[in-house]
């Protein structure tokens, strides 16, 4: 079978990279299946995550007006379809554009749109003016058209599946990135908490840091550790120095091996405003990590059963998250219940499984 994904870049270290670069390789690997992945723009060669070499590279380049730009985006797509003649296409873009493609391709082959992100994402901020709800609104509708052009619309979560007026709405969810050996799981042992995600309006770091400020208050010698992709314009730092809580944060960038940083915390926090899937829990749970997040839409309470491998906190509650994470800190026996069954409750998300719900929807497209 012929997969060809169609993405924007994949050189970054965001989560739609670390899925693809698990998927696809997958598929090259266990099912032997012919993988392509087309790019815009994308001059980088060198990649954050390792695809695997199987895996077929092309690039479209794509520049001037919009008129032009599109004009060309849609030549180069075209063309690259009918070299390749897949047996199926799946688009892995969240933008209009990507929406747009059973339009722009003239759809030949089965092709399946992939969701990464709640329609929440098109809100950027916590107020908005009554424009940009009207723009919006607008932005939805063509998405739910859009959207309908494609043979299967695929979410993450039952929550995505819900804000989405479609008849082709599949669920499946993200796979895991690892599952480590239990000589690399967390001890939860020391007074570390992690987040990890890029500095933006989406991740709510700065709601996690007054939290973190009434956390210090009785918890002093534990620290916060956030790694992500740091955006000085978001203001994060000043944040922390205006808290009185520098002292006890840490900003990183990404890294590759960040398998090693849940392994040396004993909590994962995550403050998001909303989310696709929340794939950053299911990896702290594999390293037994147990976690806490804000319910917010979609994904942590498809994830988290709330007190038994994790803690759910009502979103924007900044005093309740303080609070959870206060709890974990001082019970550490309630931390390794959580974390060991964090651990047996994320391996329905082992890339096996994940694949074969894939498999079967390839399968059923191309009997068609």
């Amino acid at each position: 079978m012929r997969l060809l994904y169609i993405v924007n870049r994949i050189d970054g270290p965001g989560g739609l990279e670390r899925v693809l670069s698990i998927k696809a390789s997958y598929f090259a690997e266990q099912y032997t299946y012919d993988v392509h992945v087309v790019t815009l723009n994308q001059k980088e060669t060198d990649l954050f995550y390792d695809f695997s070499s199987r895996i077929n590279f092309h690039n479209i380049n794509a520049k001037g007006n919009p008129v032009s730009y599109l004009l060309q985006y849609r030549k180069g797509i075209r063309k690259t379809i009918d070299r390749l003649e897949p047996d199926i296409v799946l688009v892995c873009d969240d933008g209009l554009k990507g929406l747009f493609l059973p339009i722009i391709t003239g759809k030949k082959y089965p092709m399946i749109y992939e969701r990464h992100v709640s329609k929440s994402v098109e809100i950027k901020k916590d107020k908005n003016s009554g424009l940009d709800k009207l723009w919006v609104n607008i932005k939805f509708r063509l998405m739910n058209f859009s959207g309908g052009r494609y043979d299967s619309f695929v979410v993450l979560t039952h929550g995505n599946a819900k804000e989405w007026h479609l008849k082709n709405i599949k669920i499946i969810p993200n796979p895991l990135s690892f599952f480590p050996d239990k000589k690399q799981l967390s001890s939860l042992e020391n007074k570390k908490v992690l987040a990890v995600g890029k500095h933006s309006f989406q991740k709510g770091y700065d709601r996690l840091l007054k939290s973190w400020q009434k956390v210090q208050e009785s918890n002093p010698s534990w620290v916060l550790d956030i790694y992500g992709t740091i955006d000085k314009e978001q203001g994060l730092e000043a944040l922390a120095e205006q808290l009185n809580i520098s002292k006890t944060v840490n900003f990183y960038g990404p890294v590759k091996d960040i398998g090693q940083k849940y392994s040396e915390s004993s909590l994962y926090v995550m403050s998001s405003r909303y989310e696709g899937f929340g794939m950053v829990l299911t990896e702290a749970m594999a390293y037994s990590v147990p976690c806490i997040s804000f319910d917010c839409p979609f994904g942590p309470s498809d994830i988290i059963q709330h007190e038994n491998n994790g803690i759910l906190v009502e979103n924007n509650d900044i005093a309740g998250l303080a609070s959870a994470i206060c709890e974990l800190i001082s019970d550490k026996d309630k931390r390794i219940k959580m974390g060991r069954q964090a651990r047996k409750d994320v391996q329905q998300y082992l890339p096996e499984q994940i694949a074969a719900k894939w498999d079967l929807l390839f399968k059923n497209l191309t009997r068609k």
